[in-house]
């Protein structure tokens, strides 16, 4: 995703690739973090060798030592949630917890810990879990619009996380250290492909038809309708999957918000040929919100809305 970064963001994100790979150790025995925009716990199974190994095991991951004790993952009832600890203290707790690695800031230790309800394209909160010197064990917790972190990033001074955003999206960019806590870098705006145009949008290309907003045109075409609205419509559409094609040439794809697929129901289609775009969202009510309105739209195009609705995407 193209984003474009206001004052001093791009030097956080310059500074924090630049230090993740020599910074990160992994924990043992510990899965590797898993991808937001995928089903946590399809991810969670599969993620390493290691973690095939816990599958095995119910899941459970071995006691990592940690600054003089143990972090362990336990889970005190079958199908409950499962509770991270420090020597017996617990620190967080949901089903889906996962301590992704250990690094080290400046000359403290630092554990990242995947903390989640699991399900699809909602990834988890981080968990930051360090010790001061001569200090009690501490937590920070890290999520951004209650689907999870963004994605982390280690420094030699810092943890940065950079937002995913979705079309009309600003976010902050946020950076943490045991001395500063966490506070704000800079930031960031969704910016389409500059220079892109109707005959650039190629529906092939697309895992899932929010990419077309990668597209200036659409992008465009896509902010007169939606205004405000287009982050709310974007999110409807994150829990899908490739787009289908129209007598007439348009492509379409519906979608959902996760966690939410039957009570917030998202529909996206586009004309390249015609420079048109079109958009619906089902909630509660028995007739869905519609850009343009509903009486405004071609038959064939209102026919593959109609046709999304009844399979109850």
């Amino acid at each position: 995703m193209t984003r474009s970064l206001l004052a001093g963001a791009s030097a956080v994100i310059l500074l924090a690739v630049s230090g993740a790979a020599a910074q990160t150790q992994a924990a043992p025995q510990a899965p590797a973090a898993s991808d937001p925009a995928t089903d946590q716990g399809a991810a969670d199974q599969g993620a390493s060798g290691t973690s095939d190994a816990a599958s095995a095991d119910d899941d459970k991951q071995a006691p990592i030592p940690f600054e003089g004790g143990q972090l362990t993952i336990t889970q005190p009832e079958q199908d409950g949630e499962k509770v991270l600890s420090y020597d017996g203290k617990p620190l967080a707790s949901n089903y889906d917890v996962f301590i992704d690695k250990v690094v080290k800031i400046g000359d403290v230790n630092v554990a990242l810990v995947d903390v989640g309800d699991g399900g699809n394209q909602c990834g988890p909160a981080k968990v930051i879990v360090w010790k001061p010197t001569d200090g009690e064990i501490q937590t920070t917790t890290v999520e951004q619009d209650e689907c999870g972190a963004p994605p982390a990033a280690v420094s030699d001074d810092a943890i940065y996380f950079v937002p995913y955003l979705l079309p009309g999206d600003s976010k902050p960019a946020l950076q943490w250290s045991p001395t500063t806590g966490l506070t704000t870098s800079g930031e960031l705006t969704y910016t389409p492909e500059p220079g892109t145009d109707w005959k650039d949008v190629d529906p092939a290309k697309y895992d899932n038809i929010i990419d077309a907003f990668h597209n200036e045109a659409v992008y465009k075409a896509a902010e007169a309708l939606l205004g405000k609205d287009m982050p709310d419509m974007a999110t409807s559409l994150l829990v899908g999957g490739g787009t289908e094609k129209t007598a007439s040439g348009a492509f379409y794809a519906s979608g959902c918000v996760p966690h939410d697929c039957g009570g917030n129901d998202g529909f996206m289609a586009v004309d390249p040929a015609k420079h048109k775009v079109y958009f619906a969202r089902r909630g509660d009510n028995p007739e869905p919100d519609a850009w343009p309105p509903l009486k405004d739209w071609p038959a064939d195009i209102k026919k593959a809305l109609d046709e999304a609705q009844g399979s109850g995407n």
